[in-house]
Protein backbone atom coordinates (compact mmCIF):
# COMPACT_ATOMS: atom_id res chain seq x y z
CA UNK A 1 0.00 0.00 0.00
CA UNK A 2 1.66 3.43 -0.86
CA UNK A 3 1.37 6.74 0.29
CA UNK A 4 -1.92 7.36 -1.51
CA UNK A 5 -3.32 4.22 -0.86
CA UNK A 6 -2.44 4.46 3.10
CA UNK A 7 -4.28 8.26 2.80
CA UNK A 8 -7.35 7.29 1.80
CA UNK A 9 -7.85 4.71 4.23
CA UNK A 10 -6.71 6.99 7.07
CA UNK A 11 -9.36 9.13 5.58
CA UNK A 12 -12.38 6.71 5.35
CA UNK A 13 -11.43 5.85 9.35
CA UNK A 14 -11.12 9.29 10.06
CA UNK A 15 -13.64 11.09 8.23
CA UNK A 16 -11.57 13.23 5.88
CA UNK A 17 -12.26 13.86 2.11
CA UNK A 18 -11.13 10.41 0.54
CA UNK A 19 -10.33 11.77 -2.95
CA UNK A 20 -8.14 14.84 -1.53
CA UNK A 21 -6.33 12.30 0.62
CA UNK A 22 -5.45 9.94 -2.03
CA UNK A 23 -4.37 12.56 -4.52
CA UNK A 24 -2.39 14.73 -1.66
CA UNK A 25 -0.70 11.01 -1.30
CA UNK A 26 0.00 10.71 -4.42
CA UNK A 27 1.63 13.94 -5.20
CA UNK A 28 3.00 14.74 -1.73
CA UNK A 29 6.78 13.70 -3.05
CA UNK A 30 5.98 14.63 -6.97
CA UNK A 31 9.26 16.99 -6.79
CA UNK A 32 11.48 15.19 -4.43
CA UNK A 33 14.14 13.98 -6.89
CA UNK A 34 14.99 16.97 -8.71
CA UNK A 35 18.49 17.93 -8.40
CA UNK A 36 18.62 20.02 -5.17
CA UNK A 37 20.06 22.85 -6.33
CA UNK A 38 17.12 23.27 -9.18
CA UNK A 39 15.04 22.40 -6.29
CA UNK A 40 16.58 25.34 -4.01
CA UNK A 41 16.26 27.61 -6.79
CA UNK A 42 12.29 26.95 -7.29
CA UNK A 43 11.84 27.30 -3.76
CA UNK A 44 13.17 30.71 -3.26
CA UNK A 45 11.51 31.86 -6.10
CA UNK A 46 8.34 31.32 -4.29
CA UNK A 47 9.07 31.79 -0.62
CA UNK A 48 11.33 32.38 1.83
CA UNK A 49 13.15 29.44 3.77
CA UNK A 50 13.79 29.63 7.23
CA UNK A 51 17.36 29.25 8.89
CA UNK A 52 16.65 25.39 9.08
CA UNK A 53 15.30 24.81 6.33
CA UNK A 54 18.28 26.45 4.68
CA UNK A 55 20.73 24.04 6.30
CA UNK A 56 18.04 21.03 5.72
CA UNK A 57 18.01 19.44 2.12
CA UNK A 58 15.98 16.75 3.20
CA UNK A 59 12.90 19.13 3.82
CA UNK A 60 12.96 20.76 0.16
CA UNK A 61 10.70 18.58 -1.61
CA UNK A 62 7.72 19.11 0.73
CA UNK A 63 7.91 22.59 -0.02
CA UNK A 64 8.69 22.51 -3.84
CA UNK A 65 5.69 19.47 -3.95
CA UNK A 66 3.36 21.68 -2.37
CA UNK A 67 3.60 24.81 -4.90
CA UNK A 68 4.40 22.33 -7.97
CA UNK A 69 0.76 21.14 -7.32
CA UNK A 70 -0.68 23.94 -6.78
CA UNK A 71 0.67 26.01 -9.92
CA UNK A 72 0.24 23.19 -12.35
CA UNK A 73 -2.16 20.19 -11.22
CA UNK A 74 -4.33 21.61 -8.41
CA UNK A 75 -5.03 24.72 -6.63
CA UNK A 76 -6.65 23.40 -2.61
CA UNK A 77 -5.49 25.03 -0.13
CA UNK A 78 -6.08 21.47 1.99
CA UNK A 79 -3.98 19.62 -0.22
CA UNK A 80 -1.09 22.28 -0.52
CA UNK A 81 -0.66 22.23 3.46
CA UNK A 82 -1.09 18.39 3.27
CA UNK A 83 1.81 18.66 0.97
CA UNK A 84 3.77 21.86 2.22
CA UNK A 85 4.32 20.12 6.24
CA UNK A 86 4.07 16.32 5.31
CA UNK A 87 7.79 15.94 6.46
CA UNK A 88 7.92 18.57 9.14
CA UNK A 89 4.46 18.44 10.03
CA UNK A 90 3.53 22.05 12.14
CA UNK A 91 1.40 22.96 15.47
CA UNK A 92 -2.64 22.91 14.76
CA UNK A 93 -2.32 20.50 11.38
CA UNK A 94 -6.06 20.03 9.72
CA UNK A 95 -6.97 16.67 9.12
CA UNK A 96 -5.94 16.37 5.67
CA UNK A 97 -2.64 17.29 6.82
CA UNK A 98 -2.29 14.57 9.63
CA UNK A 99 -3.22 12.13 7.50
CA UNK A 100 -1.07 12.67 5.09
CA UNK A 101 1.58 12.94 7.50
CA UNK A 102 1.14 9.58 9.13
CA UNK A 103 0.53 7.85 5.93
CA UNK A 104 3.87 8.54 4.59
CA UNK A 105 5.12 7.05 7.59
CA UNK A 106 2.91 3.64 7.40
CA UNK A 107 3.27 3.34 3.75
CA UNK A 108 4.38 -0.21 2.34
CA UNK A 109 7.45 0.69 1.67
CA UNK A 110 8.42 1.85 4.98
CA UNK A 111 10.86 -0.29 6.49
CA UNK A 112 12.34 1.34 9.95
CA UNK A 113 12.43 0.48 13.40
CA UNK A 114 8.86 0.49 15.32
CA UNK A 115 6.81 0.82 11.93
CA UNK A 116 4.43 -1.66 13.08
CA UNK A 117 4.35 0.00 16.12
CA UNK A 118 3.32 3.05 14.37
CA UNK A 119 0.58 1.39 11.82
CA UNK A 120 -1.35 0.12 15.12
CA UNK A 121 -1.15 3.73 16.24
CA UNK A 122 -2.30 4.88 13.54
CA UNK A 123 -5.18 2.45 13.28
CA UNK A 124 -6.43 3.83 17.20
CA UNK A 125 -5.86 7.43 17.35
CA UNK A 126 -4.18 9.74 14.73
CA UNK A 127 -3.15 12.12 17.42
CA UNK A 128 -1.28 9.57 19.02
CA UNK A 129 0.41 8.24 16.17
CA UNK A 130 1.22 11.94 15.03
CA UNK A 131 3.26 12.18 18.76
CA UNK A 132 4.72 8.93 17.92
CA UNK A 133 6.05 9.80 14.55
CA UNK A 134 7.10 13.26 15.56
CA UNK A 135 9.02 11.68 19.27
CA UNK A 136 10.82 8.90 16.85
CA UNK A 137 11.68 12.06 13.81
CA UNK A 138 13.06 14.24 17.10
CA UNK A 139 15.16 11.66 18.61
CA UNK A 140 16.52 10.57 15.00
CA UNK A 141 17.96 13.88 14.23
CA UNK A 142 19.31 15.44 18.02
CA UNK A 143 21.37 11.25 17.59
CA UNK A 144 22.33 12.17 14.29
CA UNK A 145 23.98 15.77 15.51
CA UNK A 146 21.26 17.66 12.79
CA UNK A 147 18.67 20.66 12.92
CA UNK A 148 15.22 19.81 14.21
CA UNK A 149 12.65 21.96 12.25
CA UNK A 150 11.08 24.34 14.44
CA UNK A 151 7.62 23.32 12.81
CA UNK A 152 8.43 19.71 14.36
CA UNK A 153 9.25 20.80 17.99
CA UNK A 154 5.92 23.13 17.54
CA UNK A 155 3.75 20.30 16.37
CA UNK A 156 5.21 18.16 18.92
CA UNK A 157 4.26 20.89 22.00
CA UNK A 158 1.10 21.39 20.35
CA UNK A 159 -0.78 18.01 20.72
CA UNK A 160 1.58 17.42 23.86
CA UNK A 161 -0.12 20.31 25.51
CA UNK A 162 -3.66 19.66 23.63
CA UNK A 163 -4.10 16.19 25.63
Amino acid sequence: MNVGDSAKMLAEKYGADEEKAYVAGILHDIMKEMPKNEMLEYITSRTDLSAVELVSPKVWHQIASAFYVRENILDDEDIFNAIRYHTTARANMGLLEKIIYVADFISAERDYPDVDVMRQKAQINLDDAIIYALSFTINQLENARKPIHEDTLNAYKFLIMDR
